[in-house]
């Protein structure tokens, strides 16, 4: 494009009139008036937006800006001479003249219309192109010295043929294109000039502002229809592909409008005739309610293929009853239904406090999920928690409660005992009488796409031959593989990325260690008896008043009564016998008032033995008194907890140890570790005259049915064998769990809080600990601490000065 110049000194008109006359000259022939003749005029300069004024084009501009308005004035005041050019950014909102171009088109102005919005319209007319050579000055508007551009006359043939051809490809333009009128072509048609016919046409076209003022800066006017033919056919390629899209667009909707009016045409037929068959019934059914289901789309080409299929085979065949089995589950499937979540954190909290008492870490991190939802909802990814606990401790009840804080509906699969991949994925429908796995079974069943949905016992999975359904959970429990989860039934994704995954175990060690990493883990401890009496009170009692008719008599239970029955008929970390024994109580109490008999009012500790029989479990210490060679370990089970004791005999013998009690291999090397921990210290403890090799020493664990395993009784072992080669008794109210070295270094050991509450369950005065444990006091109910002595070690010596009774004292 051309370049022009400005200095803040005028120059002088010879030195500025011998310049532009040089650059000219090449661009006209002979024919023309000479250059001495050329006169440089000013004009008032009006820029403009997004807009190129070609010569001989009529053109509306609407002016508002200060600057251009006065010189529009300065125009209709002085012959109605504008100068306009385009800017070079329209985003500039009072441009100077560096933001102009140096070329635009001489503007006559026809008529000047004020609006009342304060705008000013000016219709006109572009005459010539101009050069800008000088500016005179900026303010009030801008004002400049120009030069008229004159373009070579061109006569030749081949200018008629480009002519011609530019013609051609505009016609096919203005057939194509909405925005070009057929006067655009008529009007081309009667130019006979070139440079005015490439003028017509670039105003008429559809171009950005560099691509038009180009157009204007090109003088020669061959030049200029040649770059114009090349515009013109990009232009016509663009248009033919938009046009070949919109075809194709109108093909599929006459195509589609055109089976519908067929369709009810038909139906309408077959109405009038009575001759409207079951199939054709059940095929509109079928296709009325796919689409009503808002399936997503490949789901929904799926669906439309297969009603396809059905309808094309006769009734008999033996694959009808396959695919609308299969369109049945489709259809009935939740894609889009979802509950609404309650985001009231109150309410949460106090529906999670009305159905369970305690738990607290469970509670709040249910909280601590709506309060994330209510402010990042689009961004959070949905948990998958995992509660693992002893049975009856609430894991269950308390998915439910969550689903009741939320909203949402609540959806359960018991996982235990499966063994087959199918029951999660489900069989394809090459087998007779496949079916979808549970999880799409419950899916459907819950009817929404964001249930809580609790997966019970998944660490009693089982695995065999059909496969491993753990494996096949993974993607069910992945956050980023679960949106589009696949069933072998259904083979299509399914999204499962907004519902609430919640599982439960009561171990962990057979969950399989990839299940386990996606996974949040909440454990729920056993209950102490305090924790157990409230739960009572507030939940079990009421609910078997309620279940058994008594709720009106006015029936209780007396503060003794449940201790009773928690320390003597029930043996448990949750509540589950507490609440059976309370129902077997409401059973024989409602057979009374059935039968018209008197039945007592309130339920005392007397009156248990009645109802329940003797006492089932013996509450307090497992000893009557201190012996030797008696020790007492406290494990951790299933259940939450318990006692063992280790019992030591030494008899004459060869130097053999034998353990019995169902031990298992650590347990046997714990005790190997402790039999030579003794044995290097028997000076120190007072044994050293002992000789080994003539005794057999008998470690014994009782409750032999049971397997027993882990090195946390290693301790527990090392005192009772130094107690029995000692002769010094164990204190029978002192409990210890820890792991021994040879060099008798006490190790860290797990499960401390279920190993505390059975130690408190039990009615321990002491607890011995590894002082690495310490910091797992914190999960410890405050009861149970204040109750229980906790004493931390660090080496054997410790456990033996806490342990041992002193010679002195020994009865």
């Amino acid at each position: 494009m051309n370049e022009w110049y400005f200095a803040d000194s005028q120059p002088s008109f010879s030195l500025l009139d011998l310049l532009v006359k040089d650059a000219l000259r090449s661009e006209r022939d002979e024919t023309q008036e000479p250059l001495a003749d050329i006169e440089i005029m000013e004009y008032p300069v009006l820029p403009l937006r997004n807009m190129v004024v070609f010569p001989q084009m009529v053109a509306p501009l609407s002016v508002g800006r200060d600057r251009s308005v006065k010189a529009v004035e300065a125009a209709t005041a002085n012959e109605d001479l504008l100068l306009v050019v385009a800017q070079r950014d329209e985003e500039v909102h009072d441009p100077g003249v560096q933001d102009l171009y140096s070329v635009g088109t001489e503007f006559i102005i026809g008529r000047v219309l004020r609006m009342p919005d304060g705008t000013t319209n000016v219709l006109g007319q572009g005459r010539q192109r101009m050069q800008i050579v000088d500016v005179v000055h900026t303010e009030p508007y801008i004002r400049v010295r120009a030069l008229p551009i004159f373009e070579p006359s061109v006569k030749a043939a081949s200018v008629e043929a480009l002519m011609r051809a530019v013609l051609g490809l505009f016609e096919r333009c203005v057939e194509l294109s909405p925005y070009l009128p057929d006067e655009a072509y008529v009007a081309a048609m009667n130019m006979d000039e070139p440079g005015t016919l490439a003028d017509l046409i670039a105003s008429a076209l559809n171009l950005d502002v560099e691509q038009r003022q180009e157009l204007l800066e090109t003088i020669d006017p061959v030049l200029r229809l040649q770059r114009l033919s090349v515009l013109l056919g990009k232009e016509l390629d663009v248009l033919e592909l938009e046009n070949r899209i919109h075809a194709q667009v109108q093909q599929t909707m006459d195509k589609s409008q055109r089976e519908y009016f067929l369709r009810e045409q038909m139906q309408a037929i077959q109405q009038e005739l009575g001759e409207t068959d079951a199939q054709t019934q059940e095929i509109n059914e079928l296709r009325e309610k796919i689409a009503a289901a808002r399936m997503p789309e490949i789901v929904q080409k799926k669906a439309e293929k297969e009603l396809e299929r059905l309808a094309e085979m006769p009734p008999a065949a033996p694959e009808v009853g396959i695919i609308r089995t299969y369109l049945d589950w489709l259809i009935e499937l939740p894609w889009h239904e979802a509950t609404e979540d309650n985001m009231d954190i109150a309410h949460a909290e106090e529906v999670l406090e009305a159905h369970h008492y305690g738990l607290p870490k469970a509670k709040e991190r249910v909280l601590e999920h709506i309060a994330v939802r209510k402010l990042a909802a689009d961004k959070m990814r949905t948990p998958i928690l995992c509660f693992v606990g002893p049975p009856g401790t609430g894991k269950t009840s308390m998915g439910r409660s969550i689903a009741k804080a939320l909203g949402r509906k609540f959806v359960r699969v018991s996982l235990g005992g499966i063994r087959d991949e199918a029951e999660i994925r489900g069989h394809r429908r090459t087998y007779i009488g496949a079916l979808p796995g549970r999880i799409i079974q419950t899916m459907r069943n819950a009817g929404s796409i964001n249930p809580v949905f609790m997966l019970d016992e998944v660490d009693k999975i089982g695995i065999d031959f059909r496969g491993d359904p753990s494996a096949a959970l993974l993607e069910v429990l992945d956050p980023e593989q679960n949106y589009a989860f696949s069933d072998h039934y259904l083979d299509v994704p399914y999204d499962l990325s907004k519902v609430l995954f919640i599982t439960t175990a009561n171990i962990l060690d057979t969950v399989p260690p990839a299940l386990e990493d996606r996974m949040e883990v909440i454990y729920f401890p056993g209950y102490i008896e305090e924790e157990k009496m409230e739960i009572a009170r507030r939940f079990l009692i009421p609910r078997q008043l309620e279940e058994h008719g008594l709720s009106a008599l006015g029936l209780s239970f007396s503060d003794q009564a449940l201790r009773a029955m928690i320390r003597e008929y029930t043996y448990e970390a949750g509540v589950r016998n507490l609440e059976r024994g309370i129902a077997n109580i409401c059973r024989k109490i409602a057979r009374r008032v059935a039968e018209g008999k008197p039945f007592p009012r309130r339920i005392t500790a007397e009156s248990l033995n009645k109802y329940l029989g003797p006492p089932q479990f013996a509450h307090g210490l497992t000893q009557e008194e201190d012996e030797v060679g008696v020790a007492t370990s406290i494990a951790w089970t299933e259940a939450g907890g318990d006692l063992v004791t280790v019992e030591v005999t030494l008899m004459e013998g060869k130097g053999n140890l034998t353990l019995t009690g169902q031990l298992g291999e650590i347990m046997q090397e714990s005790a190997q570790a402790a039999l030579s921990y003794a044995r290097s210290r028997a000076e120190e403890y007072g044994f050293g005259d002992l000789e080994f090799d003539k005794i057999d020493i008998h470690i014994h664990l009782p409750e032999g049915a049971i397997p027993k395993d882990g090195p946390s009784a290693g301790v527990t072992m090392a005192t009772a064998l130094i107690s029995a080669l000692s002769g010094r008794p164990v204190r029978r109210d002192v409990g210890m769990t820890g792991e021994i070295t040879l060099r008798g270094r006490v190790l860290p050991v797990g499960g401390l809080k279920e190993k505390l509450l059975a130690a408190h369950r039990a009615g321990l005065k002491t607890v011995i600990l590894p002082k690495k444990n310490e910091k797992d006091l914190a999960d410890i109910p405050r009861r149970v601490r204040r109750d229980l002595k906790l004493v931390f070690v660090e080496r054997m010596e410790e456990i033996l000065a806490q342990a041992l009774v002193d010679d002195t004292t020994s009865t």
